[in-house]
């Protein structure tokens, strides 16, 4: 079984017939046509507004699906599970029938309550802090009877969230601190987004210690953060040797160190989007492939190329024997 997490980068425009769209196909078909999985989770999934008022659909997904063996896949799509889809998506595509698949946003942890003292005005009482998109789950037949269960996640980026009256422009900052409140409450959306995660995880093993589960996709996070650190829950974090099995595993420390990357942000190589598998899956790991030959600087190619094709960030795969 081959399990592939692969963010499209801003995959798709507002419009259904964007003609810039034909460029990023002729690089991106290449990469999910070289990847052959089994069970594929999309990040960035841009949806396109239907023309008289129709909603969105993944038009530009179903374009990049068109003239691959993917178009046999079964879905599961974040807007199909929305009353009202956002332009960010994520999909899972699986060779295999997915038996339910939902959304996870607040259901097992409600937003947390932040009064900004830096925003002008400031806020009279604290406001809820949502999270910027759902996790996208859902639970895979596999031959052999025992059920996948797979995590889409797409976490908050380390970008300071707005603050109101906190900016001159875009990407300008009136002030230190409003910069630090706003970064602040982006880590909060990113750290209590993957608490959420492992409430689910761990509820999962409540019911099964031996669940099959894979989390995956753009964590936003490094080995080490915070994020990956709350979704592994390691024992050495936890304290307690007895909840081993109920650690997740990063498939990619199979990999040699100088290959242990899917992302280049000046010049620094960085592992941000990871498949994190249950013990029970793991035993069943064969090898790991990331494929990152062509990955360009996320931070310096946008500034010497007009309207770069490929995506920042490099597919991850994890093969397991059956």
């Amino acid at each position: 079984m081959r399990l592939a997490t692969f963010n499209l980068e801003s995959f798709g425009t507002d419009k259904a017939d964007d003609p810039a769209l034909d460029a990023r196909l002729a690089v991106l078909r290449p990469q999910i046509e070289r990847l052959d999985a089994d069970i594929l989770c999309l990040q960035e999934i841009n949806a396109q507004k239907i023309p008289g008022g129709g909603g969105r659909r993944p038009i530009a997904l179903d374009r990049l699906l068109a003239d691959l063996p993917v178009e046999l896949y079964h879905r599961a799509w974040s807007g199909d599970l929305s009353p009202a889809p956002d332009i960010h998506t994520l999909a899972i595509l699986s060779r295999y029938p997915i038996r339910d698949a939902r959304l996870l946003r607040h259901d097992l942890i409600a937003p947390p309550l932040w009064q900004r003292s830096t925003a002008d005005p400031p806020d009279e009482v604290p406001v809820p802090i949502e999270w910027d998109r759902p996790i996208l789950t859902a639970e895979i037949d596999m031959p052999g009877g025992k059920p996948l269960h797979v995590f889409n996640v797409h976490l908050r980026a380390p970008l300071a969230a707005p603050i109101p009256g906190g900016k001159e422009a875009a990407t300008v900052w009136k002030r230190c601190d409003a910069w630090a409140e706003g970064y602040a409450i982006a880590a909060m959306k990113r750290i209590g987004q993957a608490a959420e995660l492992r409430r689910a995880i761990d509820a999962l093993f409540d019911a099964d210690p031996e669940t099959r589960l894979a989390a995956v996709g753009d964590f936003n996070a490094d080995a080490f953060e915070s994020a990956l650190r709350i979704a592994i829950a390691e024992s050495d974090d936890t304290g307690n040797g007895a909840l081993a099995n109920r650690t997740l595993v990063p498939v990619e420390r199979m990999l040699a160190a100088d290959r242990r990357h899917t992302v280049l942000h000046l010049g620094r190589p960085l592992m941000l989007d990871h498949v994190l598998v249950s013990r029970s899956l793991l035993a069943h790991l064969d090898r790991v492939e990331v494929h990152n030959e062509t990955l360009l600087d996320e931070a310096i190619a946008p500034l010497r190329a007009n309207g770069p094709t490929a995506s920042y960030h490099a597919p991850l795969m994890a093969i397991f024997r059956d």
